[in-house]
């Protein structure tokens, strides 16, 4: 099994000595080059040709959705890695007895009983979209929000289960949840027609709200609606999306927050799984999951819903100088109050201690500096206000449930 390169420098050098001399496979690739997942699992396929192939790659990356698979007799591939866009190309990919490796799709609900206990052993690749609701759920109580609200897609089950675990964590913590009534007909679903009705529900929200939306796209027409009806954003309404896309969320006005997955990484595993399927492994229904990474904080959640004005100034100072040896005395130094009353107020509206803000927000700058560079653990301690490397490990190891290093390997894109 070929794991994931951790540290290696994609210079040409270390390319051309590790490709195997052998004829190369041929692989068709039925994956959107539009989007930021798609062109994720894309970078993440082809940085396995690089580092294991060589591969002759099929694919047309701007059209593949209601796309058929090439005549296979024709073409004589050895392997698969597509989404699956509708009920035809699923029974393409059975039909032509090559190895594969799918995009998790609602498509496959429409096969037949037959092809459906053929599809089970097809592995493929999913996100998990558990995770993504609670991380955006924590992502809003952390700022202090008491009004929360989820707006979907309708039909697609991944959109489905962010919005259930999304809307359990924040039940859990002791609220509810607004969820926005998605237009199940198609052509209430475009924007000059669904503007209004998301627009209206916007405006009824208790303010201020944390909104999650089920991808960035989806979150885009959120900023515009709440725009249209004169709210501010992030003051009135917090967004967040999901997918991290650079491209979309810097064109949003406020710029948009996101959920990064490690998505790149999911597309090497799919490459690495699929040779080992074309080298004999048999296809047994292996899944490859997407998790989410962090929160990338932009303008739409860069804001502390708190009512407390000497709670959120401590908070505020907390998250300006995490990186420096502060203090617990420090934050109730910074804010002119007492400790033993800090101390209250920080139980009553985060239900934790300044330490253990302290001890928060220094682990989410630790587990940033660890995704986004090579530094040495020390380093990253230092870099994150932790005396030692030590002290981060017993710290991270309690709080991420595993060791930075781990944490690095596991959720790294390049």
């Amino acid at each position: 099994m070929r794991h994931w390169p951790a540290g290696k420098n994609m210079d040409l050098p270390y390319i051309a000595t590790d490709i195997r001399m052998h004829a190369a496979r041929k692989v068709i690739v039925v994956v959107e080059a539009s989007t930021a997942y798609g062109r994720g699992i894309l970078r993440g396929i082809a940085k396995y040709c690089h580092l294991h192939g060589p591969w002759l790659i099929e694919m047309d990356p701007w059209e593949i959705y209601n796309k058929e698979l090439p005549r296979m007799a024709d073409w004589q591939g050895e392997g698969i890695i597509a989404r699956v866009s509708s009920e035809k190309v699923a029974e393409q990919i059975l039909d032509s007895g090559l190895p594969a490796v799918t995009l998790a799709s609602d498509s496959t609900k429409r096969l037949g009983a037959t092809k459906k206990d053929q599809w089970a052993v097809i592995p493929c690749v999913k996100s998990n979209s558990h995770a993504v609701g609670v991380m955006a759920a924590e992502h809003f109580l952390d700022r202090g929000f008491r009004h929360f609200a989820f707006c979907g897609i309708p039909y697609c089950s991944w959109s489905q289960k962010r919005k259930e675990s999304f809307a359990n964590r924040i039940r859990q913590a002791g609220y509810d949840c607004d969820i926005y009534p998605e237009p199940r007909l198609r052509r209430d679903r475009l924007w000059d027609r669904e503007q209004r009705s998301l627009t209206d529900w916007l405006a009824g929200l208790p303010k201020p709200v944390g909104v999650l939306a089920c991808n960035d796209e989806r979150a885009r027409y959120v900023v515009a609606a709440a725009r249209i009806a004169g709210l501010m954003i992030p003051e009135n309404v917090a967004v967040i999306g999901v997918d991290n896309d650079d491209l979309l969320c810097d064109l949003s006005n406020p710029q948009l927050s996101s959920i990064a997955m490690n998505i790149e990484r999911a597309g090497y595993e799919a490459a690495s799984l699929l040779d080992r399927l074309m080298a004999g492994e048999p296809m047994a229904g292996q899944q490859i999951s997407v998790d989410p990474v962090q929160v990338i904080t932009r303008q739409s959640t860069n804001i502390l819903a708190i009512g407390d004005r000497q709670v959120a100034a401590a908070i505020r100072f907390i998250r300006e100088n995490a990186k420096d040896p502060i203090r617990v005395d420090d934050v109730v130094a910074a804010v002119s109050a007492s400790r033993r009353l800090l101390e209250r107020r920080f139980q009553k509206v985060l239900a934790r201690s300044i330490l253990k803000e302290i001890q928060r927000v220094r682990i989410e700058l630790a587990r940033e500096i660890l995704i986004r560079t090579d530094l040495p653990v020390a380093k990253v301690a230092r870099e994150a206000g932790f005396s030692n490397a030590t002290h981060l490990g017993v710290i991270f190891k309690r709080t991420v449930g595993t060791t930075p290093l781990a944490y690095r390997k596991k959720h790294r894109n390049r």
